[in-house]
């Protein structure tokens, strides 16, 4: 399993394949992503605990456990942790090319 820390939180990579990868990802209290898109991969998100405020296309909207989002190729998306506990999801992309180098943040926290 591959574990990578960032300074919003971490992710674990669970399966790979030349159709999609899957995460799970935590986001500590009050972190949140960059405000990002991608050009060769949608995301599915499926909030598994915390409480999370996310932004699509401009859109905000908060979710709990349970709740789940949508994210299209080329939609400008981030998640945040509103809580005290960690955000914990899980991230199922889909595409033809999942690195990290496809990622275009247009805003972000940590000078990325």
């Amino acid at each position: 399993m591959n574990d990578s820390t960032r300074p919003w939180g971490r992710y674990e990579i669970l399966q790979e394949s030349d159709s999609h990868k899957v995460k799970c990802i935590w986001v500590l209290p009050g972190k949140r992503l960059s405000y990002q898109r991608h050009q060769k991969r949608a995301e599915h998100w499926f909030i598994v605990a915390g409480s999370a405020r996310i932004t699509i296309d401009g859109q905000i909207t908060e979710l709990n456990a349970g709740n789940t989002a949508d994210i299209a190729v080329g939609v400008l998306h981030r998640i945040e942790n509103i809580g005290s506990d960690d955000v914990v999801f899980i991230e199922v992309q889909t595409g033809s090319y999942f690195g990290e180098d496809d990622i275009e943040r247009i805003e972000d926290d940590f000078g990325r």
